[in-house]
């Protein structure tokens, strides 16, 4: 894991003060753990034993495939956790995908946490769940108008979706091309359902038309 820590930097009120169990050891809290766009959080088959909370950035967990190929599972934005494994094992990689401010959490010695890891392991199941619909439909327009109605309700609800993945990060995480992709977001465009505000801001126009091509 490489990256730069530091206890200067300013943070948004609502994440200024971590959110997670008591039983997990924030005291005296860890410094933030800076991570450049595309460096490398953790690795797959690296000891786990932490959680990771996003204080601002984006993360990418994928894994590599045999023939090279890379999947990615789940997107992580602020305010968000990851890094929770079943075992002490990450099965996965964890990578910044911009400029991202990472706190690690990591659970007290003879700590029980049963209780606490429940609801944040069913959070995780539900998303694991809801991607693999999303991966079942066979219309590549279902597949990314459920990935920007989703990102959309993550952050707030808002008509300005930030996009902070790339559109190859997009493919690799709904199994299409970049091709299709960039295609998609063009017809989207020319139906007046979004507008591109930029290459990672999109504006949701007729959010109602989006959420029924999702379903």
């Amino acid at each position: 894991m490489h990256a730069y820590t530091t206890s200067k930097i300013s943070l948004p009120s609502h994440f200024a003060q971590p959110s997670l169990p008591a039983a997990f050891d924030p005291a005296p809290v860890q410094p933030l753990s800076f991570f450049p766009a595309g460096a490398e959080i953790y690795a797959q088959g690296e000891k786990a034993g932490a959680f990771y909370q996003i204080e601002f950035g984006a993360v990418r967990v994928y894994r590599l495939l045999a023939d090279g190929r890379r999947q990615i599972s789940a997107f992580h934005l602020a305010g968000e956790t990851f890094g929770f494994e079943a075992d002490t094992t990450h099965h996965f990689f964890a990578e910044a995908i911009n400029a991202t401010g990472v706190r690690v959490f990591r659970i007290a010695a003879g700590a029980d946490m049963s209780r606490q890891l429940l609801p944040l392991a069913l959070k995780g199941l539900t998303r694991a769940q809801e991607h693999l619909l999303v991966l079942g439909r066979q219309n590549a327009i279902e597949r990314v108008a459920a990935f920007l109605v989703d990102m959309a309700e993550r952050q707030g609800g808002l008509r300005q979706v930030e996009l902070p993945m790339s559109r190859v990060d997009i493919g690799d995480y709904l199994g299409l091309t970049i091709e299709t992709v960039s295609r998609i977001f063009t017809r989207l465009k020319e139906k007046g359902i979004i507008r591109l505000v930029s290459l990672r801001c999109v504006e949701i126009i007729k959010h109602d038309a989006l959420q029924n091509m999702s379903e």
